[in-house]
C-alpha cells in the first residue's frame, strides 16, 4: 500500500475559535485607532510614511503574537500581561530596526512612537481583560462537560489531566485513565495515582468504560514503542463515536527547541533543532553585530590600556588563542587577553584555572577577576563565530572529558556560543570541580536554547554586569 496524504487538507490544522479571531481583530483595531489619533494629534494629518509604519507594525504583530502564542495560551492574567508586553516590544524593536536600516527614522516623531508604544500596549491589555471577563461571564454556568478518558499513565498523563482540569474553556472533564499493558501497574486500584487521576482499569476494559462513563473523547498518552496498541484501539473506537487524540510521550527525551510541523501533509515532530533560523537568526546576528560594535567603540581605550599592561607585566603575547567547539560542532579560535605566564601544557591535558592559580600574572589576576580578559571575544562576535549571549565554549579537551558522562552535553552546541550566558549569570562559571557542577551548567545552557528570545538576551546582558565580577570570577 502506497501512503498518500489527503491533498485537499493539511494534516496539521491549527485550532481556531471565534473568540481568537475577535481578539486579534480588536487588537488590530486598537493599534490602528491609537496610531490614527496620535498622528492627527501630533502631525495634523496622516502621511504616507505613517501609513507604512502602521502596516509594518501590524505585520510584525501578526508574527510576534503568533510566536509568543498570545491567542493560543491559557494562562493567568499576570502572565498574559507579561507575554503581551514581550510580544509588543519585539514588534516595536523590528519597527525601529527597519526604520534605521532603511534610513527613514528622521521621518517619524520619536515622541509619537513612544506614546504609541505605551498607549497601544495598555489599550490592548484593557481589551484582553475585557474579553476575558466576558468569557468568564458567559461560561459561568457552562453546559455539562464532555467526559474524557486518558489511555496511559505516568507523569505525562498526570500533567495532561491537570491541564485539562484547570482549563475551563475546553469543556472537558477527565474521569480517569486506563493502563496500557500488564506491566503498567501504576496505581491500578487508584490508590497510588497522583494528582487525583484514578485508574479505572486497563486497556481490555476500554469498551465497557466508554459506555459506562459516556466517554466523548480519549487521549492516548503512550510510550514511543506503542504504535501497534494505538492502531488497534483507534479502530475499536470507531463505532463508539468518540474523538481520538494522541499525545506521544516524547518528554522522556531531552528535547531541544522541539516543535511540530508538516512535510507534504505528513506530521513531523522535531525533537532537537536550533532556534536560530530565518528571521530569528537575522535578529540574533543584528543584535550581536550592533551591540558588539558599540561596546568595542566604548571599550577601545580600555582594551589598549589592558594590552599595554599585559605586555609590560610579563613576557609573551598580549592575546591567548585556543581551539573551541562552536555552533553545530564547528571549531574556531577564541580570542582572550593572556592572563597567565607562557607555559607548555601537558599533552592532551588542559588544566582549568583555579583560585589562587600560580600560573596567573599580576595583571592576569586582575583582568580575570573583573572578566576584562573576555573582552577580545567581541572580535569573535563580529566575525560570526560567537554571540554576545549563549553557552560558553569549553576547551575541546574538556568537551571530550565531560561528554561521555553527560548524555545531552553536545546539545549546547545547537546555538552559537556566547561571551556570557544563562549559566554564567546563575553563578555556574569558572572552575568545575565535579560532574554535578557541569550538569548544572549544561542544564542552564539547554534551558536558554529552549527559551531563546531577544528579550532573554537583554535580561542576561543586564545581569552580566553584576555576575562577571562575583566570587566565581578568578
Amino acid at each position: 500500500m502506497i501512503f498518500k496524504p489527503n491533498a485537499s487538507r493539511s494534516v496539521l490544522q491549527r485550532r481556531s475559535s471565534t473568540s481568537i479571531v475577535i481578539q486579534a481583530g480588536l487588537d488590530g483595531l486598537a493599534v490602528t485607532g491609537v496610531a490614527w489619533y496620535l498622528i492627527n494629534y501630533h502631525i495634523g494629518y496622516v502621511t504616507q510614511a505613517y501609513v507604512i509604519m502602521v502596516l509594518l507594525l501590524l505585520g510584525a504583530l501578526a508574527v510576534s503574537y503568533d510566536h509568543y502564542a498570545i491567542y493560543r495560551s491559557n494562562v493567568g492574567f499576570a502572565v498574559k500581561s507579561f507575554k503581551l508586553l514581550k510580544a509588543w516590544t519585539a514588534a516595536f524593536c523590528f519597527l525601529v530596526a527597519m526604520a534605521f536600516l532603511t534610513k527613514q527614522s528622521e521621518q517619524y516623531s520619536r515622541l509619537l512612537v513612544a506614546e504609541l508604544f505605551v498607549i497601544g500596549y495598555f489599550a490592548q491589555l484593557f481589551l484582553h481583560l475585557g474579553t476575558r471577563e466576558m468569557q468568564k461571564k458567559f461560561l459561568a454556568h457552562p453546559t455539562q462537560r464532555d467526559n474524557v478518558l486518558i489511555i496511559g499513565s505516568g507523569e505525562l498523563a498526570n500533567y495532561l489531566h491537570q491541564k485539562i482540569s484547570n482549563n475551563p474553556w475546553l469543556g472537558e472533564r477527565v474521569v480517569g485513565s486506563v493502563l496500557i499493558g500488564a506491566d503498567d501497574d501504576q496505581g491500578k486500584d487508584g490508590s497510588a495515582s497522583t494528582n487525583h487521576l484514578p485508574i479505572l482499569g486497563n486497556i481490555t476494559d476500554l469498551d465497557d468504560l466508554v459506555v459506562q462513563y459516556n466517554i466523548r473523547s480519549v487521549y492516548f498518552v503512550t510510550p514511543l514503542d506503542s504504535s501497534q496498541i494505538i492502531k488497534d484501539v483507534y479502530l475499536r473506537l470507531f463505532d463508539k463515536h468518540t474523538t481520538v487524540n494522541w499525545v506521544p510521550d516524547i518528554f522522556s527525551l531531552r528535547l531541544i527547541n522541539h516543535s511540530v510541523r508538516e512535510i507534504a501533509g505528513i506530521p513531523v515532530l522535531t525533537l532537537s533543532e536550533t532556534p536560530l533560523m530565518g528571521m530569528r537568526l537575522f535578529l540574533k546576528n543584528l543584535e550581536d553585530k550592533v551591540l558588539a560594535f558599540l561596546i568595542l567603540l566604548l571599550a577601545a581605550p580600555l582594551l589598549v590600556v589592558v594590552a599595554i599592561a599585559i605586555k609590560l607585566d610579563s613576557p609573551g603575547p598580549v592575546f591567548f588563542r585556543q581551539e573551541r567547539m562552536g555552533w553545530s560542532g564547528d571549531t574556531f579560535r577564541i580570542w582572550k587577553f593572556r592572563s597567565m605566564v607562557v607555559h607548555q601544557p601537558e599533552e592532551g591535558i588542559v588544566k582549568q584555572a583555579e583560585k589562587n592559580d600560580p600560573r596567573k600574572t599580576r595583571v592576569g589576576a586582575f583582568i580575570r577577576r573583573t572578566s576584562l580578559d573576555e573582552l577580545p571575544q567581541l572580535f569573535n562576535v563580529l566575525t560570526g563565530e560567537m554571540s554576545l549571549v549563549g553557552p560558553r565554549p569549553h576547551a575541546i579537551a574538556h568537551d571530550a572529558q565531560y561528554s561521555p558522562d553527560i548524555s545531552d552535553y553536545f546539545a549546547r552546541h545547537n546555538i552559537k556560543p556566547g561571551i556570557t550566558g544563562l549559566a554564567q549569570v546563575r553563578g555556574f562559571r569558572g572552575e568545575t570541580r565535579d560532574i554535578e557542577q557541569m550538569i548544572q551548567r549544561v542544564d542552564s545552557d539547554i534551558e536558554y536554547i529552549n527559551n531563546w528570545s531577544l528579550w532573554l538576551d537583554f535580561v542576561i546582558l543586564a545581569r552580566t554586569v553584576l555576575a562577571f565580577s562575583g566570587k566565581h570570577a578568578y
